[in-house]
């Protein structure tokens, strides 16, 4: 029988929610303190969180909507984590079908879009000004390219670039630094300048530009730091 870990003790009192477990495994794997294939043993994270095996399926469920980890028939759930060749894959679609969907989004784009769009940029500013939180971070940055996606109004593009920009957000949460995160939201701002002005060449220019920056500035350095010790403990009892 495993011994107890007083770390693991201590947690067991708080009774968090499934959106809390989740949010806190995913800060986690985003400060690379969960490595990329460690089992997320749902009997380890019930005595971890205290909670029942449903709540941490739900939480487990909402990590894999998020493609942070890899749920595996009969085998279970495994932090994920893309490799290089599979993100350089997903930022060479994402060129071909966001440089055609920013002409499209100036075609179609109304006064109360770009409204809601700048309203967008404001929050992402606010974010990268506060405290450091990968995860709302790249969510942030990766919603963007999605709302453009919703105002040209194809589901079947819609479904397409979100799956892209989903599988993107874990890409950069995993390997881009704050600074070019930073620069990741000046540049949606410039596009979202060029759109307005009806400029719909400059537009597409600025987000293949765009997405060639964020691809460029990806740190693929191999480097895996320590387990968060009182949930990788619990892990691997």
């Amino acid at each position: 029988m495993a011994k107890s870990n007083p770390a693991i003790e201590e947690k067991q009192s708080t009774g968090d929610s499934s959106n809390e477990i989740a949010h806190d495994i995913a800060e986690a794997i985003a400060a690379r303190k969960l490595p990329p294939g460690t089992k997320l043993r749902e009997e380890a994270l019930c005595r971890l969180y205290s909670v029942s095996r449903t709540k941490i399926r739900a939480a487990l469920l909402i990590l894999s909507k998020d493609k942070l980890i890899n749920i595996i028939p009969d085998k279970g759930a495994f932090v994920s984590q893309p490799s290089e060749t599979e993100s350089r894959d997903i930022f060479a679609a994402r060129r071909i079908i966001e440089t055609a969907l920013a002409r499209e989004f100036v075609a179609k784009a109304r006064p109360a879009d770009y409204k809601m769009l700048e309203k967008h940029l404001k929050a992402e500013r606010n974010v990268l000004a506060g405290d450091n939180n990968s995860k709302m971070r790249s969510q942030l940055l990766g919603d963007f390219h999605v709302l453009l996606a919703d105002i040209v109004g194809n589901q079947v593009l819609k479904e397409i670039v979100r799956e892209l920009v989903g599988r993107s957000s874990l890409i950069t949460m995993l390997y881009q630094s704050d600074r070019d995160a930073v620069c990741s939201s000046d540049e949606h701002t410039d596009f979202l300048e060029a759109a307005k002005a009806g400029d719909a060449d400059k537009a597409a220019r600025l987000m293949l530009d765009h997405l060639s920056h964020v691809e460029a500035a990806l740190q693929f350095d191999g480097r895996a730091s320590e387990g968060k010790r009182d949930l990788v403990s619990a892990l691997l009892m």
